[in-house]
């Protein structure tokens, strides 16, 4: 019996259907899929160990429970260590926040009264009078803000499902790995099996790309840029230097974002130009070290994902879905990309894009011109002598 092709209707109704079955689970089980969604994680990021281990004879329970357990003390201690002084820090740039709205504003006063002069005065409250009047306010709402994150910094390490679910979700994706992606692969429809098998393998080479390697170079930049401002003398370094290391997922942001923030207190702290210039090298240093050394060897060019199309999905991620969202974002982003590239591919290899009504005319070959035959003119006869 021979099965007939499905017409693309079909196919477009079937992955139609299947992706929108997809986003209605995360929407209606968002508020119970993060510890599911950081344990797959944290298994596609820990499994080559496991399979590397695996093939030097080690059963894949042992080596599972191993390679999690290092992997979790670790993460544990990391954040033991940083959570007191980041609490630390939060708390007094909160203390000192009205102090540089003050000298903010003092800074910025000339400029005001500068525009004012050349725009007139209107009878409204002048922008000197504004700033006054709006920074204690602003200065407080900034100051209740830095609060609340502290606190909900603290919040975050105690969530209780995330602690015990997300290692026990990582444990039976890290154990059951290879017989998921065979159950996957048989539900593969067999008509597109190549296919899908050569966008999975696109797909895992950006994802690996960047959760092994982008990842790994900002926790890097941002133990690094913590120490070096720490020791450079700069208040709040070691909050600074880690917020930088984070934004630096998206390649260039993370040191352009320390670098103002850091310039920026670095000035208030002290107004000394060489302290300032010290703490902005400590970012060159650091964008010279990624460039040259940290990003070539840990990342290379399988990434594929474009600095600005990150940033897109991370805001899009957390303005739709919060933390879950913003941890979605980059895995999705992923696999969008490789969808639009071949999409893309496909369009240009469709009659659609090559219009063949006139794709002949234009490629037909001109025809040869016909050769003129030159006539040779007779040499004039030698007269005899």
């Amino acid at each position: 019996m021979t099965v007939q092709p499905l017409k693309t209707s079909t196919h477009l109704l079937f992955w139609g259907g299947a992706l929108s079955l997809f986003i209605a689970t995360i929407f209606l089980f968002k508020s119970a899929m993060l510890p599911f969604v950081l344990g797959i994680a944290v298994a596609y990021l820990l499994n080559p160990v496991v399979n590397k281990l695996g093939e030097i004879g080690f059963a894949r329970k042992p080596a599972t429970i191993m390679i999690l357990s290092g992997f979790l003390i670790l993460i544990a201690v990391f954040v033991s260590t940083l959570t007191p002084i980041l609490h630390r820090e939060i708390l007094e740039l909160a203390q000192d926040l009205p102090g540089y709205f003050e000298k903010g504003k003092a800074l910025i006063t000339p400029l005001t009264e500068y525009i004012e002069y050349y725009l007139g005065q209107t009878g409204q409250e002048s922008l000197t009078e504004v700033l006054k009047n709006n920074s204690s306010s602003a200065a407080g709402i900034a100051t209740l803000t830095l609060k609340k994150i502290a606190a909900g910094g603290q919040a975050l390490v105690d969530m209780v499902s995330v602690l015990v679910f997300m290692p026990i979700v990582a444990y039976f994706m890290m154990v059951e790995w290879p017989a998921i992606t065979k159950w996957v692969h048989e539900l593969m429809p067999r008509h597109s099996e190549g296919v899908i098998m050569k966008l999975l393998k696109e797909i895992d080479q950006k994802l690996s790309g960047f959760v092994r390697g982008q990842i790994s170079v900002a926790v890097m930049l941002g133990i690094g840029y913590a120490l070096a401002l720490s020791i450079a003398g700069l208040k709040y370094g070691f909050l600074i230097g880690l917020g930088a290391g984070f934004l630096s997922v998206i390649p260039m942001v993370g040191s352009a974002v320390g670098l103002v923030v850091s310039v920026a207190v670095a000035w208030f702290q002290s107004g000394d130009m060489i302290f300032v210039l010290i703490i902005a090298g400590i970012f060159i240093a650091g964008q010279i070290i990624e460039g040259n050394f940290l990003t070539p060897k840990l990342v290379g060019d399988s990434v594929g994902l474009h600095p600005l199309w990150v940033f897109f999905a991370l805001l899009a991620g957390g303005s739709l879905l919060g933390i879950l969202g913003m941890f979605l974002a980059v895995p999705l982003a992923a696999v969008i990309g490789v969808l639009l590239s071949y999409a893309i591919y496909r369009y240009k290899q469709s009659p659609y894009y090559k219009d063949p009504d006139i794709a002949p005319k234009i490629n037909k070959p001109k025809a040869k011109a016909a050769k003129k035959t030159v006539k040779k003119k007779k040499a004039p006869a030698k007269k005899k002598a």
